[in-house]
C-alpha cells in the first residue's frame, strides 16, 4: 500500500490559511509533514487565492495579498500538481463548478477527496473510486494509520 494520496478543496486550503490552530490547517501540516500526499491542480490553488481574495476576508483577517501568493507558493511547493487539462466530468450536478474539484480528485488519482461543502460534495461519498470525506474524518483516518 502506497501512501495516501488526497486532494484538499479550496474551502479546507481557505480554512486552513484563516485558521492557523484551527483542524484544516492541522491536515495541511500532515501533509507538510509527509503523512500524506497533497494533489492539487492549478485551477484548485486559483479557486483557493479568489477565494481568499474576496474583501470579506481581507477585512476581517487583515491579511495581504502577498500572503495569499506566499500560502499558494508553498502549497506549490508541498503538493503534486496535477499536469494538463482536467477531465470533463460531471460529478455534481446541483454545483458544477465543484466538478473541477472531483475532477482534479480523479485526474490525481487521489484515494481521497478532503471537503468542507457539506451541500454538495459530502453527500456524494465517492466518486470513481475517490472517496470524499470531511477533515475530521480524514484526519482520523489518518491518525489512526494502517
Amino acid at each position: 500500500m502506497g501512501m495516501i494520496r488526497a486532494v484538499l478543496d479550496s474551502s479546507v486550503l481557505v480554512s486552513a490559511f484563516l485558521k492557523p490552530d484551527g483542524t484544516s490547517a492541522t491536515l495541511l501540516a500532515h501533509a507538510r509533514a509527509g503523512a500524506f500526499l497533497l494533489c492539487l491542480s492549478r485551477e484548485l490553488v486559483a479557486e483557493t487565492a479568489a477565494s481568499l481574495l474576496k474583501t470579506r476576508h481581507q477585512r476581517r483577517f487583515r491579511f495581504t495579498p502577498e500572503e495569499v501568493a506566499r500560502f499558494c507558493e508553498l502549497l506549490g511547493q508541498v503538493a503534486e500538481r496535477v499536469e494538463g487539462a482536467l477531465p470533463a466530468i460531471r460529478a455534481v450536478p446541483d454545483d458544477p463548478k465543484d466538478d473541477m474539484v472531483v475532477a482534479t480528485a480523479v485526474a490525481a488519482r487521489a484515494d481521497y477527496l478532503v471537503t468542507g461543502d457539506r451541500r454538495h460534495l459530502l453527500p456524494l461519498g465517492g466518486y470513481q473510486g475517490v472517496r470524499i470525506v470531511s477533515v475530521r474524518t480524514f484526519l482520523e483516518l489518518l491518525l489512526a494509520g494502517p
